[in-house]
């Protein structure tokens, strides 16, 4: 089960909650069956935090992919400038194709590597802020809890 739908089954749980009299909105829950939703929540939110790690990782392995691939065409713009170099402008021609491929690879790197950090930041947000919806959600069912709690009504 997911995060969403256990915190679904909590906001279930308090809409369908017998409220007291006089309570100002308090209700009465099970505290086993609100425990062990929490504790589901404990147990799913590492998988989440694992899923942000492997995009930072897959981000990480993208770039290093696209270094690669960079290197590589800068080798092979160097070698074949290498075996241009018989005549005068013939060595002039392979410079200038070789800096242009240089810069085309370059070009290409530095637009590869922005639209992976484009991606990892918008999965990292739309995690990031998953996550801080569900704290918010679980200190308030805390503090809902702890409030009943304390005011002796479980």
């Amino acid at each position: 089960m997911s995060v969403d739908d256990l915190i679904d089954e909590l906001d279930g749980m308090v809409e369908e909650a017998w409220s007291l009299p006089l309570s100002h909105g308090r209700a009465v829950l099970d505290g086993a069956q609100v425990r062990q939703i929490l504790d589901e929540i404990r147990q799913t939110l590492p998988k989440e935090i694992h899923q942000a790690k492997s995009i930072v990782a897959d981000r990480s392995k993208i770039i290093a992919n696209a270094k690669r691939e960079a290197e590589t065409m800068v080798r092979v713009a160097q070698e074949r400038a290498k075996t241009l170099v018989a005549q005068d402008e013939i060595t002039r021609q392979a410079q200038q194709q070789a800096n242009e491929l240089l810069s085309q690879t370059q070009a290409k790197s530095r637009e590869m590597r922005r639209a992976t950090n484009d991606y990892v930041d918008d999965l990292m947000k739309r995690t990031e802020d998953d996550l801080t919806q569900l704290l918010a959600e679980t200190k308030k069912v805390r503090q809902n809890i702890r409030a009943s709690q304390r005011n002796g009504k479980i």
